[in-house]
């Protein structure tokens, strides 16, 4: 009975320990392409097997306004939410106390007592330093809030899964997706040299509104255990604007493959011309790292800005500098963001598709968190995306192979030891 008892405290100490190093070191899944699409990107040819790939429908009658920065994209939501007739749905990794917080629990809470609709999926660790409290008036006027993934031992083994989404639905009519959720330091500044954060939303009008609204629905049922079956969710949508547009649901399968990363993966090795990414965690894969150099040795202008010293996980950006050197030496540029920190995540490539949405360009993203993505087949939109890029870029530090290899002794050895927890970052 003892040498039972003592297996089994053993057993009860080493699993939770053997789950923990599978969550922190298990390997990313190589992804190879044997052979990228043909046709040309901008073909509706191409975008019918993107879309395949991804296992979704291209809508061909889309509108998609950018919205840059807080002061733009926050008012817009606002507004969006006063004007509710029906529902309101927002599904968020971050929603932070302060003022726009207040701002949209004010907001949701009169339109709840108005008889909407209101329901929230916030992530568990994401936003966990916002408290049920937090919402008590707009849950006393009949407002729902979830938590995703909540710290309960029936959740260890899927405790690593967060829903990284950042979408809010207004009625089925008109939808919004980014990157940024609700906290102040999007909102304004924050005295010193505290800026505020560089990001932009999207605001989408058209069917590809009803593919946000079961993004949104399928982790309301994972929190709450309702589903949003009815018609009124899912209203018809008239025809809103010219952009060919699919929305991307990412669910990890097991933690290794997403759509997401077939996207990615996909657009990169077709490109002919350019690549432009804007991303806060620039940590690739060896996968995706390879594929990048094929693309510049095909002749691919390859341009990538990320966060500079104002960063929120310095350890994140360390990790992510150790990465340069390789594709600096087959020509990337490398530019990092000085004003602030840079919380915009896109792609450009060819200047014909865009794809804009939660995915930052990191093993997390690309393999471990609920992400949402909208993927745009639209030379319009892309010069659009590209005017804030070019913006970007002018408020940039160009970064060269010899800066990078110049770097400090002592961010070498920060930069390994991010390394051991790269994969989580």
């Amino acid at each position: 009975m003892e040498t039972f008892l003592l297996a089994l405290a053993v057993a009860a100490i080493a699993f939770p320990l053997l789950l923990l190093l599978v969550a922190l070191f298990e390997p990313t899944l190589p992804y190879r392409i044997l052979q990228a699409p043909r046709p040309a990107l901008n073909s509706q040819e191409f975008a019918r097997v993107l879309g395949t790939l991804a296992d979704s429908e291209p809508h061909p009658d889309t509108q998609v306004d950018v919205l840059t920065n807080g002061d733009t994209f926050y008012e817009a939501e606002l507004q969006a939410i006063s004007g509710a007739r029906s529902h309101v749905c927002i599904e968020a990794y971050i929603f932070q106390k302060g003022d726009v917080g207040a701002r949209f629990i004010r907001a949701l809470t009169e339109r709840a007592r108005a008889g909407v609709e209101v329901r929230m999926v916030l992530d568990a660790i994401g936003s966990f330093n916002t408290w049920p409290a937090t919402f008590r008036e707009l849950t006393r006027a009949g407002g729902q809030v979830r938590w995703y993934m909540p710290l309960r031992w029936y959740n260890l083994h899927r405790l690593n899964n967060r829903t990284h989404r950042e979408i809010m639905v207004v009625d089925g009519v008109v939808g919004f997706i980014g990157g940024a959720g609700i906290a102040d330091y999007w909102y304004r500044d924050r005295g010193g040299k505290k800026r505020r954060w560089r990001d932009t939303m999207f605001r989408v009008r058209g069917r590809a509104v009803a593919s946000l609204q079961s993004m949104f629905a399928e982790n309301w049922l994972e929190s709450s255990g309702e589903l949003l079956a009815g018609a009124k969710y899912y209203p018809p949508c008239k025809t809103e604007g010219g952009t060919a547009a699919m929305v991307i649901d990412s669910t990890p399968s097991e933690g290794r493959a997403t759509r997401a990363r077939v996207v990615f993966q996909t657009l990169i090795a077709s490109a002919s011309r350019s690549i432009h990414i804007t991303t806060p965690y620039f940590l690739p894969d060896l996968s995706a790292r390879q594929e990048l150099i094929q693309a510049m040795r095909r002749g691919v202008e390859l341009k990538i800005i990320v966060p500079g010293k104002h960063n929120d996980h310095l350890l994140t950006r360390r990790s992510s500098r150790r990465l340069y050197g390789e594709l600096l030496q087959h020509g990337a540029r490398i530019y990092e963001y000085a004003p602030s920190m840079i919380h915009t995540k896109s792609l450009v490539v060819d200047g014909v598709w865009t794809v804009v949405g939660s995915t930052n360009f990191d093993s997390r993203s690309f393999g471990i968190n609920d992400e949402v993505n909208l993927a745009a087949l639209d030379d319009t939109l892309a010069a659009r995306v590209e005017e804030d890029f070019q913006c970007d870029l002018a408020h940039s530090r160009r970064i060269t192979y010899a800066d990078w290899r110049r770097r400090p002794a002592l961010e070498r050895v920060n930069e390994w030891l991010g390394w051991i927890l790269e994969r989580q970052q």
